[in-house]
């Protein structure tokens, strides 16, 4: 079999979604690789560090598309390299398919087999843990008096308190932001909905943090004495509503500091709007907002190596075993397919655009397997099925 490893080239992406490491195992297996060039060079890793594993170096990206049979890279596709798919083809990268219309009616429409590599991990995606580690540091950076911000050490200083920081959230992201928080002194209180995972997080750190359950009325009781919010909540789609509207901005100081790790359009936050690395935060209501969608990739040496190593066992599986024996094999992969050979099969895009959609156990046949078990990606459900073939 042959896989493609593609250079990212959206704007402030500068990971790579396999090292040369992760190369070096896949010509073990028997494979060969093709890389485009400068795919890894923005995250540490050079061409020649790929060439020395195994990998046949190529130009341009339209010489992957035409000889691989597994495409991977970081980010969904450009719109320039949607036409490139072949029918039969694999795709491995985070789509966020839900949230991109045209993006789903091209991969439909090439007959391709596409995956979205945010859904396909079973511990947690390394990407979470370095968007909310990374994005307390980003936020302590928007808190300093030459960004805008108040000009509070997280830790404090003799005579002067520590920071008041609030998570909104105890997933992967909310806990990996409490874990440095917690080292660097702040005073943190966390937010979710569930008293499991908050007791969890008591016992872990006892007498350094306070928990309470997520509600717009316990955030804004917390707002007037809190010098930063992390939201860190995966917000359903379908919501229209918010967690923080705009008004409750002026509860808070001027110059309190507000980091969306989530970035959601229309999300848990009524102000937020998508900034960028070149231009990462703007001021409204007197609160800093840092807003950049891709924290990770600004560590993208670490964030790279972590994000290789998790996906490389679907790597091996999807080339040595084929597409249905590797989702026979992991339901973490198998939740994560999302078009099928024309078919749609993930179901928050069919609940949120509308299209009929079908399990992926059924559209690859396998549905009378024994089957690895894996819990639904989100909690958006849709009935609104494609029919069953038959034989």
């Amino acid at each position: 079999m042959v896989f493609g490893l593609l250079k990212d080239s959206k704007n402030g992406e500068y990971r790579t979604i396999a090292t040369p490491g992760e190369i070096a195992s896949l010509v073990s297996d028997g494979n060969t690789v093709l890389v485009q060039r400068g795919a890894g060079e923005m995250a540490g890793f050079p061409d020649e560090a790929y060439a020395a594993a195994g990998a046949l170096l190529k130009d341009r990206a339209e010489e992957l598309f035409a000889g691989a049979d597994l495409i991977a890279k970081v980010k969904e596709l450009e719109p320039w390299e949607l036409p490139l798919l072949r029918e039969g083809q694999m795709l491995f990268c985070c789509l966020h398919p839900a949230a991109h219309p045209a993006e789903v009616r091209a991969l439909l429409d090439s007959g391709c087999i596409a995956f979205a590599a945010e859904d396909s991990h079973r511990y947690g995606s390394p990407n979470c843990e370095a968007a909310g580690k990374q994005g307390v540091l980003f936020g302590l950076e928007s808190m300093l008096t030459i960004n805008g911000g108040k000009g509070k050490y997280v830790g404090g200083l003799a005579g002067a308190p520590a920071m008041n920081v609030l998570v909104l959230g105890c997933g992967n992201v909310g806990r990996a932001a409490l874990s440095v928080l917690v080292a660097l002194g702040a005073r943190v209180t966390v937010m979710g909905q569930r008293l499991g995972p908050l007791r969890e997080l008591e016992f872990q750190y006892p007498g350094r943090i306070d928990t309470m359950i997520c509600t717009k009325e316990n955030i804004a009781a917390l707002l007037p004495r809190t010098d930063m919010v992390l939201n860190c909540v995966r917000w359903p789609k379908e919501r229209t509503d918010h967690l923080i509207d705009r008004s409750m901005l002026r509860l808070m100081e001027k110059g309190s500091v507000l980091v969306d790790i989530s970035c959601d359009e229309n999300g848990a936050v009524e102000s937020f709007r998508e900034t960028s690395h070149e231009q990462p935060r703007f001021i409204e209501e007197g609160v800093v907002h840092y807003c950049v969608p891709n924290i990770a990739g600004a560590i993208a040496n670490s964030a790279s190596v972590a994000f290789a190593a998790s996906v490389l066992p679907h790597f091996r599986a999807l080339l040595k075993l084929g597409v249905r024996e590797a989702c026979v094999r992991d339901g973490y992969l198998r939740r994560s397919l999302t078009v099928y050979r024309g078919r749609l099969t993930h179901e928050e895009t069919s609940a949120l655009q509308g299209l009929p959609w079908m399990r992926p156990e059924d559209a690859l046949g396998i549905a009378d397997r024994a089957l690895d078990p894996a819990p639904p990606a989100t909690v958006t459900r849709s009935e609104n099925f494609l029919p069953l073939e038959r034989n």
